[in-house]
């Protein structure tokens, strides 16, 4: 049920609106994916239940296709209503005909987990409900997933400019990324700036 790699390329050829588009997210997803690779190891020591490798690939690779999904017909994206991509992509998967656990890494894995109240408090555009991330898998690629930003030009994110980032919404959120850092420890990003030609900041 999880596709490989080639697959998933293929996903997102199929829904990206523009060349441009298709590099900005697809090469965002790869990043991630090495990312959630170099914590790995980690996370299977730290936890008492078993990883699932080949889910974290494919969720890493497929966690942001719902932003495709916001680009009008003239290639430009909807900044407005970014916050939505990740229930674009739930909908944009289970509509493609995979399953719920692979559906779920869009609309579990923005900032640190949007609850019932963020969303009610907030205002925000998106369906009442809970969008944390539950799984151990779901968890990581959300966490891999702070250190890189899909901003013109690209960058990586140290722990610290994430967290000072996080914290214009509320300290609760510093600290839930201050507690994932503990937990998971912090990548090494200067080799990925180096391959991918972001810069690090």
């Amino acid at each position: 049920m999880i596709p490989d790699d080639r697959q998933i390329r293929a996903l997102h050829e199929q829904y990206a609106p523009t060349p441009a588009a298709f590099e900005l997210v697809y090469t965002h997803c790869r990043i991630v994916s090495a990312v959630a690779e170099q914590l790995l190891d980690r996370v299977r020591r730290a936890a008492a239940v078993d990883i699932d490798a080949d889910l974290i690939r494919a969720g890493c690779l497929l966690h942001d296709i719902g932003v495709y999904r916001l680009y009008d017909d003239a290639g430009n994206l909807d900044h407005r209503g970014y916050i939505r991509h990740g229930v674009l992509g739930h909908d944009l998967l289970r509509e493609a005909g995979l399953p719920e656990a692979l559906a779920r890494f869009c609309s579990r894995h923005t900032g640190v987990g949007l609850s019932r109240d963020d969303v009610q408090r907030q205002g925000l555009p998106l369906p009442p409900g809970d969008y944390q991330a539950e799984t151990a898998e779901e968890q990581l690629v959300m966490y891999a997933d702070k250190f890189h930003s899909k901003t013109s030009p690209p960058v990586f994110l140290t722990a610290a400019a994430y967290a000072d980032s996080v914290r214009r919404f509320g300290q609760d959120k510093a600290d839930r990324f201050a507690a994932m850092v503990r937990h998971y420890g912090e990548p090494d990003l200067s080799e990925l700036s180096r391959r991918f030609g972001h810069a690090l900041v």
